[in-house]
C-alpha cells in the first residue's frame, strides 16, 4: 500500500502555484504592453519599453504616463481587488453564488457614490467616499439580517440578492429623476469603467488593496478550517464568528475601493475564482490566482472594448458578456442538496 508523500504533495501543489502566477502576471504585462502600443497614437513596445525605462520624447511620455498607463494600471487594481474579494466571499459562505456584485455591496456601492453625485452636488473625493460608506451599509445589512446565532451562508446570500435588487431599483429611480446632462456622470457607477481615475485616485486604491491583501494574508491560513465548519472550527480553537467576520470585512473593503476606482465592474468577482481553482486543481481558496484572473479579465476586457469593439465600449459590458452566460450555466448545474450548494 502506497504511503502518501505529503511533503512532495506540498511541493507540487506550490510549484503549480507558483507557475500559474508566473504565467498570469505574464499575460497581464503582455496584454498591457499591447493596450499602452495601440491607439490613434501608435507606440511600438521598444518605444514604450524605452518610456517607461525614462528614455522616450515628450510626446510619448504624455501618450503613456497621461493616456494610457492610468488606464491600465486601474484595470489590474480593479481587476486584483474584484477578483480576491469574489474569492474570499465564496470561500467564506461556501457559496458559488456569492460574489459582490450578486449580493449587493457593488450596487450599495454604485447607489451611494451617484447620490453623493446628483442628490448631494459632490465631486472627487466625496463621490469615492460614498462607494465606500455604500459598500459598507450594505454589508452590514447583510450581516444583521442573516444571523441567527451564527452567519448562516444561504441566508447571507439570499438577503444579500435581495438587498441588491432593492439597491439597483432606488439607482435606477435617481438615475432617472435627475438632469440629463448630470447623467453621463454617473452611467460609469452603472457599468463600470477605467477610463476616468486619476494618479492619486489609483494610488488611494492600490493602498486600500495592499492593506487589505496584507489583513487577508494573515487571516487567510483560517479558511481550511472555517471550511469545516463552525463546530470543529471551534474545537481547533478558532472562533468562527469572528474570523467570518474579518474576512468579510476585508473583501468589502477591497469591493469598496475597487468600485471606488472604477465603478461596479460586473461578474469579475463571480468568474476569478472558479478559473483560478480549475487552473490549480487542489482544492483551495486560490486567493492569489483568483486576484490575477481577475486583473486578467479587466485589463482584457478592456483592451477588447477599446480596440476590437466599436465606439469603444466600457470595460463594465464586455465583461457582463463574459460572465453572464457562466452565471446562466452555473445556476442550471448548481445541486440542491444543501441550502448552501
Amino acid at each position: 500500500m502506497d504511503v502518501l508523500d505529503l511533503p512532495a504533495l506540498r511541493r507540487r501543489r506550490s510549484r503549480r502555484q507558483a507557475i500559474v502566477a508566473v504565467v498570469l502576471i505574464a499575460i497581464v504585462l503582455g496584454a498591457s504592453v499591447v493596450a499602452i502600443s495601440l491607439g490613434a497614437s501608435g507606440i511600438t513596445p521598444a518605444r514604450v519599453f524605452a518610456t517607461l525605462a525614462g528614455f522616450g520624447d515628450r510626446g510619448d511620455e504624455f501618450v503613456v504616463f497621461r493616456l494610457r498607463l492610468p488606464r491600465i494600471v486601474t484595470a489590474i487594481v480593479a481587476g486584483f481587488a474584484f477578483g480576491l474579494a469574489g474569492s474570499l466571499f465564496q470561500s467564506v459562505l461556501s457559496n458559488p453564488l456569492a460574489s459582490p456584485d450578486i449580493l449587493g455591496v457593488s450596487a450599495g456601492a454604485s447607489f451611494a457614490a451617484v447620490f453623493v453625485l446628483l442628490v448631494a452636488g459632490g465631486s472627487g473625493f466625496a463621490v469615492s467616499a460614498g462607494a465606500f460608506v455604500g459598500a459598507f451599509v450594505i454589508a452590514a445589512l447583510m450581516w444583521v439580517l442573516a444571523w441567527r446565532g451564527g452567519l448562516v451562508g444561504y441566508r447571507f446570500v439570499l438577503i444579500g440578492v435581495g438587498l441588491g435588487y432593492v439597491v439597483t431599483a432606488a439607482l435606477g429611480w435617481m438615475i432617472t429623476r435627475a438632469d440629463v446632462r448630470e447623467v453621463s456622470q454617473a452611467l460609469v457607477w452603472m457599468v463600470g469603467g477605467v477610463g476616468g481615475a486619476s494618479w492619486s485616485d489609483i494610488g488611494i486604491a492600490a493602498g486600500i488593496v495592499l492593506v487589505s491583501s496584507v489583513a487577508i494574508i494573515a487571516l487567510g491560513r483560517r479558511l481550511p478550517v472555517l471550511a469545516l465548519g463552525d463546530d470543529a472550527a471551534r474545537g481547533l480553537g478558532v472562533r468562527g464568528a469572528v474570523s467570518r467576520g474579518a474576512l468579510l470585512l476585508a473583501a468589502v473593503a477591497l469591493v469598496a475601493a475597487a468600485t471606488a476606482l472604477a465603478g461596479p465592474i460586473a461578474f469579475v468577482a463571480l468568474i476569478s475564482a472558479p478559473i483560478a481553482r480549475a487552473l490549480l486543481r487542489d482544492g483551495g481558496a486560490a486567493l492569489l490566482p483568483s486576484a490575477l484572473i481577475g486583473s486578467v479579465l479587466v485589463v482584457v476586457a478592456d483592451l477588447v472594448g477599446q480596440h476590437v469593439l466599436a465606439d469603444s465600449v466600457p470595460v463594465g459590458i464586455v465583461t457582463g458578456v463574459i460572465g453572464a452566460p457562466y452565471l446562466l450555466w452555473l445556476i442550471a448545474t448548481s445541486n440542491r442538496k444543501g441550502a448552501d450548494g
